[in-house]
C-alpha cells in the first residue's frame, strides 16, 4: 500500500492520533430486570465510566426470548492509564465502578471485556476534506473519521466526500 502513498500523504495519514478505552458488556438471561429507568447515560463524575447503555432498550428492542445487556465505555483517561493492564483486572475495575454508579444491577450470566486501542479521533489529518485519494489507476481512496471527527456528523461529512471524490470517476 505504502508504495503509492506519496510521502507527503504518508506523513498527513501517520500524524492521525486516537484515544484508547475499554468496552464492558454485561449480558443477561432473558426476562432478567434491569431496574434504571433510562435506556443510556452520560457519566461525567466517574474516573472509570463514562457511558452506560441498557442496549436492548437504547435499540427499543424488548424481547421474552432474548435477555437484556448493558454496555459500559470507560473514560479516554482510564482507557490509556490501563491500555497494556491484565484484561481481567480491567474488567474488576470497571466493575467496582459500575457498582457504585449502578447498584441495582443484578449478576450477569456472562461478561465481555473489549480494549479499543485506536477508539476515537483527537487528531485527524490536518487540512483534509474528509477522504484522501491515494491513487487513481485502480481508484484507491480512503476517509473515515479519521479525515474528520468521531461523531455522527464527521462520518457523514467524509461519506459525502467520499462520494464527491469517486463522482468523477464513474
Amino acid at each position: 500500500l505504502f508504495t503509492v502513498i506519496n510521502e507527503s500523504q504518508k506523513q498527513q495519514l501517520e500524524s492521525v492520533s486516537y484515544s484508547s478505552r475499554y468496552a464492558l458488556g454485561l449480558f443477561y438471561e432473558a426476562g432478567t430486570g434491569i431496574g434504571v429507568p433510562w435506556a443510556a447515560r452520560y457519566i461525567a463524575d466517574n474516573p472509570c465510566v463514562r457511558f452506560i447503555s441498557i442496549d436492548n432498550k437504547k435499540r427499543n428492542i424488548e424481547s421474552a426470548e432474548i435477555g437484556p445487556s448493558v454496555v459500559v465505555h470507560t473514560t479516554v483517561s482510564f482507557g490509556s492509564e490501563h491500555l497494556d493492564s491484565d484484561p481481567a483486572e480491567v474488567q474488576q475495575i470497571i466493575l467496582s465502578h459500575l457498582q457504585r454508579v449502578v447498584p441495582s444491577l443484578p449478576e450477569p450470566s456472562s461478561i465481555k471485556c473489549h480494549r479499543w486501542r485506536y477508539s476515537q479521533v483527537t487528531r485527524a489529518v490536518p487540512n483534509c476534506p474528509g477522504q484522501m485519494i491515494l491513487h487513481t489507476q485502480p481508484l484507491l481512496i480512503c476517509g473515515g473519521d479519521g479525515f474528520t471527527r468521531s461523531n455522527f456528523d464527521g462520518c457523514i461529512e467524509s461519506a459525502m466526500s467520499l462520494a464527491e471524490a469517486v463522482k468523477p470517476h464513474l
